[in-house]
């Protein structure tokens, strides 16, 4: 065998990664355990405790771990939200310029999450998103001027009520670290196209029309002209973003 075939070897970091991630697989640790002392760990592992604790620290970075001063080190409740948040450090590398990018991402995976809420809403989360949407109409009450940060701040909230309402919490979190990365590309969108506000107040009623019918087809095709329309004005004003330039 070459030397082009050789893997190279891990780190005693990667060792501790793994070694960990094993743990919790097995279930020999769950949210909220607290690790076995260093000292016992480091045998366990075959490491040096000096490597444990860069391997702690890199899964305490991830969201894997926390710990507790004078207490020892414990794993998380491993929550979606939180074991997602490095999702969140690639969407703001992307921003602006690929802003259509990511608004792609939010549209494939939006339409699906639509199609799943629109049979496990609630009364109370339709009546939530009716209300979202009244705060829109008072906006555009005021126009021309409009209170734009405030109709991108419900526009979020709308979005994100559907994604928790498909009862995938892996999907909602997902959904949430997007649509909160994109707010500058949909803000630009408003200032430079005042029309898309209402446009996409009109898109957000004919969602909830469908969502209220419990219909997860045309839910979900609702959603993905309103997410398309917006990816689409992105990609060809990315240039008009002064932030881009």
């Amino acid at each position: 065998m070459t030397d082009d075939f050789v893997s190279a070897p891990r780190s005693q970091t990667d060792v501790v990664i793994d070694g960990i991630k094993t743990m919790l697989t097995r279930g020999e640790l769950g949210p909220g355990s607290r690790l076995p002392i260093e000292k016992d760990l480091a045998a366990q592992l075959g490491v040096s405790r000096g490597s444990l604790r860069e391997g702690v620290r890199a899964l305490a970075t991830l969201g894997v771990l926390e710990t507790r001063q004078g207490d020892g080190t414990y794993v998380t409740a491993l929550d979606p939200r939180t074991l997602l948040s490095p999702l969140g450090f690639l969407a703001d590398l992307q921003q602006p310029a690929h802003a259509a990018d990511l608004l792609a991402v939010r549209r494939m995976l939006e339409a699906e999450t639509v199609s799943l809420a629109a049979t496990r809403l609630t009364d109370e989360e339709l009546q939530q998103l009716d209300r979202t949407l009244g705060v829109v109409d008072t906006i555009l009450e005021n126009e021309p001027d409009m209170d734009l940060e405030g109709f991108i701040d419900a526009d979020t909230e709308f979005h994100r009520i559907i994604a928790r309402a498909s009862g995938n919490p892996a999907l909602a979190a997902i959904i949430d670290t997007l649509v909160g990365r994109t707010f500058r590309a949909r803000l630009w969108r408003a200032i430079t196209h005042r029309g898309s506000v209402r446009e996409t107040q009109a898109e957000h009623r004919a969602i909830l029309d469908e969502l209220v019918r419990r219909d997860p087809a045309r839910a979900r095709i609702r959603m993905q002209v309103h997410l398309l329309g917006v990816e689409e004005f992105s990609a060809a004003h990315a240039d008009e973003d002064p932030e881009a330039q």
